[in-house]
């Protein structure tokens, strides 16, 4: 059975009229590498400080390995480690000179920092730049030295804030692929806060939708698809030679499909179930030639925008039920 590392409940953070966090529920496992997607605003940075004990929540609780994150905020922070969105090192110290610094901090002294250090730039891919002033890294870098940084005092629990923002694709592949194997290999485990949802669907196990302070979907990237699925019915896209009206009129004639509609000159088709290989199989028996068949709704992309959308309708629906109606006139 999974153990759990990090849990909430309730947690709540107002400031003012505005509430930032909402009656946050979340549980994160051991091992696992969890995303908390949102736009800017959603929360997700204030739930990020209330985790690390940095800001005090307005109700409700946060743990992490079985320790309040308010009370006993310095416990927490001897297990967790932080990668900000812009780590801070003294630009004009060398990498190293940034680790060992860091490093001493944590009580490592003599060989064993030495060990420690050389261990980690080898592993964030960092040894060759690691005697180079550090205000002379990319974004990249600085990131891949950030976790080499944070890893100096051997975390069970890392929490990363927008780690991909303004890496190139290479920095950001080999970035994923370190996070990966802080999981998979060493068991940590990773909350990850981002808006980038396409390099976020390649690693975490699992993700939470975040809008308006609430968490309004948690859950493997496949089961949100599968909710989405059951609430709207199987959607997917189709093109074809011949294709324009002739092409609509053969999948509104097709009684295994629903509604057919056209987006980004696309034939899209709704029905009750998977129904791709029938409709294939029609089209080419009907003198078609099938270019494109692909299911919608799957694409972490599709499943945000679907969640995000129904969230703001809900926000939206609250606001106008909460206004009065008009004053008569005394």
């Amino acid at each position: 059975m999974a153990k759990t590392i990090i849990e909430t409940n309730g947690l709540t953070k107002r400031y003012g009229a505005v509430t930032a966090v909402d009656g946050l529920n979340l549980r994160v496992e051991e091992g696992e590498v969890f995303g908390l997607l949102g736009p800017n605003g959603a929360g997700k940075t204030t739930t990020t400080l209330m985790l690390l004990g940095l800001t005090e929540p307005s109700a409700g609780n946060a743990v992490i390995k079985g320790v309040d994150c308010t009370r006993d905020p310095i416990r927490v922070k001897r297990f967790v480690g932080y990668l900000p969105d812009n780590m801070g090192f003294y630009p004009d110290m060398t990498g190293r000179e940034n680790l060992r610094m860091t490093g001493r901090m944590n009580g490592l002294q003599g060989e064993a920092l030495e060990a420690r250090m050389d261990e980690l730039l080898q592993r964030v891919g960092m040894l060759e730049a690691a005697d180079r002033r550090a205000g002379a890294y990319s974004k990249g870098m600085k990131q891949r030295l950030g976790i080499a940084d944070i890893l100096m005092k051997d975390p069970d629990v890392l929490i990363m804030d927008e780690p991909t923002n303004g890496i190139d694709p290479e920095g950001m592949r080999e970035l994923m692929a370190l996070i990966r194997e802080l999981a998979e290999k060493d068991g940590r485990t990773v909350l990850i806060s981002s808006h980038q949802l396409h390099q976020i669907q390649q690693i975490c196990d699992r993700v939470g939708i975040f809008v308006h302070g609430k968490l309004v979907a948690c859950g493997a990237i496949g089961e949100l698809g599968r909710q989405i699925e059951i609430e709207n019915g199987y959607c997917f896209e189709v093109d074809a030679q011949p294709g324009g009206e002739k092409l609509l009129e053969a999948l509104r004639g097709m009684d295994c499909v629903g509604e057919v509609e056209t987006a980004d000159g696309l034939a899209v088709a709704r029905a009750r179930e998977d129904v791709r290989g029938e409709v294939a199989r029609r089209l080419i028996e009907g003198g078609f030639c099938v270019t494109h068949l692909r299911q919608r709704g799957g694409d972490l992309d599709e499943i945000y925008a679907r969640y995000f959308e129904k969230a703001g309708e809900q926000h939206a629906g609250k606001r106008e039920s909460g206004k009065s109606g008009p004053r008569k006139r005394a």
